[in-house]
């Protein structure tokens, strides 16, 4: 759950184009994949470094790699990538991408990262709930439903009131309340600014922000482990949120959302053979309960969003027709 993209990097500025096209939907799987892939390799350095490193250290060289990319990009095309009409919200957003990726890393030096991600993954239902409520955007019974046992998925695999629970994983449901609520911030956003706009924003205002903590818990890097594990982690994390937004621009978000899921995948993978936990029987049917209900709401968004671009075209051609007349 860091950054832009979830590592919990259930990706963001977030729409898609509404008219992509079918040769666009494999390259937009494919560079979504990659990135989840990637995020998770980073979450995995970043839980190897807690060991001897600050949280609040690593997400910052974590967003160093999309602030240099931020920073090439303002060099190439000046000023009017930080033009916005509403400063406000695309700080706050800022704010909340740094909180998120902070206590998600904190939250892995101290939780296997399968569990971690997969309790991150209620973000989604989140939105859904923040969506209807400060947006008023209509959700129908059905998603009601999978928004209520996503969050029984993500119960199972916490386990409260059974004395398996760390305190930790509420860090993690903290971090996605804030992912989501960058997301809803993203919707926002998204009728006034453009994509690069949103992402300047934020790596400028979460760098900026993590600056002056990360300078009073600085401890330099004492060994070449350390060093090659910073650099990969700024590397990795700005190319899988280059590949995540640029999977957002070319294919729509409910086609492609669903292969973020392949995170509890690769966490999973990467807990055992760096780490060497996997999850218990509790956690793996908690995860799949998520998934389920997670994939059947991003495929009633696409529905719904398929039905209403079937309107629009029917009412669009019968206006026609009476122009015609």
């Amino acid at each position: 759950m860091e950054g832009e993209g979830i590592s919990f990097n259930l990706a963001s500025p977030v729409t898609g184009r509404p008219g992509s096209r079918d040769p666009d939907s494999g390259l937009g799987i494919a560079y979504m994949a990659i990135g989840m892939f990637m995020f998770a390799a980073v979450d995995a350095q970043a839980k190897l470094l807690t060991a001897t490193l600050h949280p609040i250290q690593i997400v910052w060289f974590r967003q160093l790699g999309l602030l240099i990319g931020v920073i090439v990009l303002f060099a190439v095309r000046g000023a009017p990538i930080l033009r916005t009409p509403s400063p406000v919200l695309q700080i706050v957003r800022g704010c909340l991408a740094a909180a998120s990726a902070v206590l998600y890393v904190v939250a892995v030096s101290f939780v296997p990262l399968a569990d971690a991600v997969a309790v991150a993954f209620v973000a989604p239902f989140i939105v859904t709930v923040l969506g209807a409520v400060i947006l008023r955007e209509p959700v129908g019974v059905r998603r009601w439903i999978a928004v209520i046992i996503g969050f029984a998925g993500a119960m199972i695999v916490i386990r409260p009131g059974l004395g398996v629970i760390h305190p930790a994983l509420m860090l993690v449901l903290l971090a996605a309340l804030f992912f989501a609520l960058r997301q809803i911030l993203s919707r926002v956003l998204s009728g006034s600014d453009r994509t690069v706009t949103t992402v300047a924003y934020t790596a400028l205002v979460s760098s900026l922000l993590l600056t002056v903590p990360m300078l009073l818990v600085w401890q330099w890097p004492s060994t070449n482990i350390e060093i090659v594990l910073l650099a990969s982690i700024a590397v990795l994390a700005a190319f899988a949120e280059l590949l995540v937004i640029k999977s957002l621009e070319i294919t729509q978000a409910v086609i492609v959302a669903p292969v973020q899921y392949s995170l509890l995948i690769w966490g999973t993978m990467y807990g055992y053979l760096i780490f060497g936990q996997l999850p218990d029987a509790w956690t793996l049917t908690g995860a799949l309960i998520i998934v389920a209900t997670g994939i059947y709401t991003f495929n009633r968004e696409r529905i719904i969003m398929r039905d209403a671009r079937r309107g629009f075209r029917q009412t669009t051609g019968k206006n026609s027709q009476e122009v015609a007349k």
